[in-house]
């Protein structure tokens, strides 16, 4: 276990920024997969990763880590997946998050994906002691950490086979602008819940962009005040006696029991800072006057949004993080074939979302994908 002390390098706004410390953080980092080889992941039987180097930043050694589903290992893989897949899927997460959808890959699996997914620099099993939790000041800055992984994938599974990119929040943004940046380079792109615009409205954006984009450049670690009442991690981690009698149906079904997210990869109040914020605002832009995505995109979202400083059980059912409205209309401008799916009773990752949820989530990616996806 590592314990730190996260400081403030440069004064806050209005402040002398003297001995301005953060609350001390306590990150536990198992020892990082090796990087010349697949080796067992943290996620069990049929689940294994491998670190990717990368080029060195200003805080010294940087990594992301590749992780595959290995259906011929995985004592719960879907009955009837195929032995040889048709098409590869590679999976980028979001803000404070890392890959833990066990489920997402067995549904990729059986509809014939060969299964990976990308754990982006500074974020969990990329995380070194040394790094500042997911800092970057370009979305740009993750084409090494996707083009690292694509290079795996072809090695493994030819330099012909069909892509398909999939992005969660900060992921979904990603994964977008890098598609309109790399015509022809996808089969298909999917976003769920991607975070396409900032929450309230782009004049919002267009007062907020100038000031953060200024202490960006003066102070890019400075931390930007928000408040994150973990609404969302509290839906991930299931049912509570405060929720009441646990319904009848929960079974095994990881949406009341908890899907399990690692609490030192995905934590309730990971700071907010001003170059990384600055960078996301300029995704946020690049998108509003338009992108050209070559590819089919489908976009998923939950059917609301609820946002509220205080907890409901509504939360349990709508998406507590982004405004799913503004995905929609922005949706729109990703190029010239979008399909918008809107789910009712969806979280903020509808993969997470209640089992009936899921399972009209899992259709839709399923009939979607064999008019897109499948040859």
């Amino acid at each position: 276990m590592i314990r730190r002390t996260s400081r403030v390098e440069e004064p806050p706004v209005g402040g002398t920024g003297e001995d301005t410390v953060l609350p001390e953080e306590v990150v536990e980092l198992p020892p990082p997969p090796p990087a010349d080889r697949w080796a067992p992941d943290v996620l069990g039987a049929g689940f294994e990763a491998r670190t990717l180097p990368l080029l060195d930043d200003d805080e010294g050694e940087v990594a992301a880590t590749l992780v595959r589903h290995v259906p011929a290992d995985d004592p719960d893989a879907l009955p009837g997946t195929p032995s040889s897949p048709s098409f590869a899927v590679l999976y980028l997460h979001g803000w404070n998050d890392y890959f833990y959808q066990r489920e997402l890959a067995r549904r990729w699996a059986a509809e014939g994906g060969a299964f990976y997914a990308l754990d982006l620099r500074k974020y969990g099993r990329s995380l070194r002691a040394h790094q500042t939790r997911g800092f970057m000041e370009s979305l740009t800055v993750y084409d090494e950490d996707i083009h690292a992984a694509l290079k795996v994938l072809r090695s493994e599974l030819g330099v012909g086979t069909d892509l398909v990119l999939m992005g969660h929040s900060t992921g979904g943004l990603t994964a977008a602008l890098w598609a309109h940046r790399h015509p022809g380079a996808l089969r298909a792109l999917v976003l769920n819940s991607p975070w396409l615009e900032l929450q309230g409205s782009a004049i919002l954006r267009g007062v907020a962009q100038p000031i953060v984009g200024r202490l960006a450049k003066l102070q890019p670690k400075a931390v930007i005040p928000t408040s994150d009442l973990g609404f969302y991690q509290r839906t991930l981690l299931g049912w509570t006696e405060a929720d009441g009698p646990l319904p009848e149906d929960a079974d095994d079904d990881p949406f009341l029991t908890g899907w399990g997210p690692d609490p030192n990869w995905r934590i309730v109040g990971s700071p907010i800072r001003a170059g990384w914020l600055s960078a996301v605002l300029a995704g946020h832009q690049q998108v509003a006057g338009g992108l050209e995505i070559s590819c089919p995109v489908l976009v998923l979202t939950s059917g609301r949004t609820l946002i509220n400083p205080r907890w409901s059980p509504q939360m349990r059912e709508t998406d507590t993080v982004l405004d799913v409205e503004q995905i929609r209309r922005r949706a729109l401008q990703l190029g010239p074939l979008v399909t918008v799916a809107r789910f009712e009773g969806a979280i903020h990752d509808v993969t997470l979302s209640a089992r009936q949820v899921r399972e009209r989530v899992y259709a839709e990616l399923r009939r979607w994908s064999r008019a897109y996806v499948l040859r």
